[in-house]
């Protein structure tokens, strides 16, 4: 091929290299893609993602500048003799690179989410709402403790449906008053939330966008997670990991009152066995 095909060749590298960096920018500058944060944690992990979005976008940019610039410089027959072609300094081109990436990744997260991580995993406040969500195909069971503060005592050999979803156990007096809702949750906006999080059946993954809450719920495994609501409103729940052929009907609400008319709907309801 000449040297005019080659060049044709070369600025058509260049402008497509150029166009997918500056299409990639734009859709991501364009418009803010996440829901407005509705938690106490959540402006902490938007802050994560955007200095995850910017440093890696100036490592993307900066990496299609240099792949373009040496399209455009060498595919025509640049020079030969490079300063660059030296064991020492190849060594060092490429040590840079992954230091760089790991204080971006590590170093920086880890400045960035641990004051998060700590609002979503620390210590449970006293006066936390403590709830149990148990996952299953392909619903979302939620119990709480109800007016004695405990948790009754549950059997999988108990479930009977829609009659006995969270399979309690009508022996244990602790489990009387538990309350009993599908696909529904109830919260106080400014309380901390505490979840205690179950599968009945196969992975899933708890999450509301709008709260900056997701975490996988791991058969046999008691996970949890944590948050403080700061709007009042409806939001939704779903579940972000694939779990079988209806998963996309997976979905729930949190319903997010304010203290007092969480107290009030919640001296209103009475126990499952009762």
């Amino acid at each position: 091929m000449n040297g005019k095909g080659k060049s044709w060749e070369a600025l058509a590298l260049v402008v497509l290299f150029l166009g997918i960096t500056v299409l990639t920018v734009f859709g991501f500058v364009a418009r803010d893609w996440m829901p407005a944060a509705a938690s106490e944690h959540g402006a902490g992990v938007d802050g994560m993602i955007r200095y995850l979005l910017l440093t890696t976008g100036a490592v993307f940019i900066a990496g299609h500048l240099v792949l373009a610039s040496f399209v455009w410089r060498y595919a025509r027959g640049g020079p030969t003799g490079s300063p660059w072609a030296d064991p020492r300094v190849e060594r060092w081109w490429s040590l840079l690179p992954v230091v760089a990436m790991a204080l971006i990744a590590e170093v920086g997260v880890l400045v960035i989410g641990l004051p998060v991580w700590a609002k979503v995993y620390g210590p449970v406040p006293e006066d936390a709402v403590v709830i149990e969500v148990t996952a299953r195909q392909f619903e979302w069971i939620v119990r709480y403790p109800g007016k004695d503060g405990r948790f009754g005592r549950t059997d999988p050999a108990l479930i009977r449906g829609a009659a006995n979803p969270a399979g309690l156990d009508p022996r244990d007096p602790a489990g009387a008053d538990d309350l009993v809702f599908r696909n529904r949750l109830h919260v106080p906006v400014g309380g901390t939330v505490y979840l205690r999080l179950r599968s009945r059946d196969v992975l899933h993954s708890f999450s509301v966008p709008a709260f900056r809450v997701k975490q996988d719920v791991v058969p046999g495994i008691v996970g949890s997670t944590m948050f403080v609501p700061t709007a009042a409103g409806e939001y939704e729940i779903a579940c972000m990991e694939l779990c079988g052929m209806a998963h996309y009907r997976m979905r729930g609400r949190v319903l997010v009152q304010s203290p007092e008319e969480f107290d009030a709907w919640l001296s209103q309801q009475a126990g499952w066995l009762q």
